[in-house]
């Protein structure tokens, strides 16, 4: 079982990669990096709080675990 502080930095770490590549999605799509940047961010920070709420649902599920 994970402790609750290494869930949070997996999912900052991997949120920081996914906004990375949203912001320069964004920037392709629209041209704009402040456009770019801002949608980037609103989708790490719902990103960030799902991926939480996924982990901390998957840990309380025991199918699948050996031992």
């Amino acid at each position: 079982m994970e402790t609750r502080q290494r869930t949070v930095v997996k999912a900052l770490l991997w949120n920081l990669i996914g906004l990375s590549v949203m912001a320069l999605v964004g920037l392709a799509l629209t041209g704009s990096f402040a456009l770019g940047g801002g949608m980037a961010l609103v989708n790490t920070g719902i990103g960030i709080i799902c991926y939480l709420i996924y982990e901390r649902v998957w840990q309380r599920i025991d199918w699948g675990r050996h031992g």
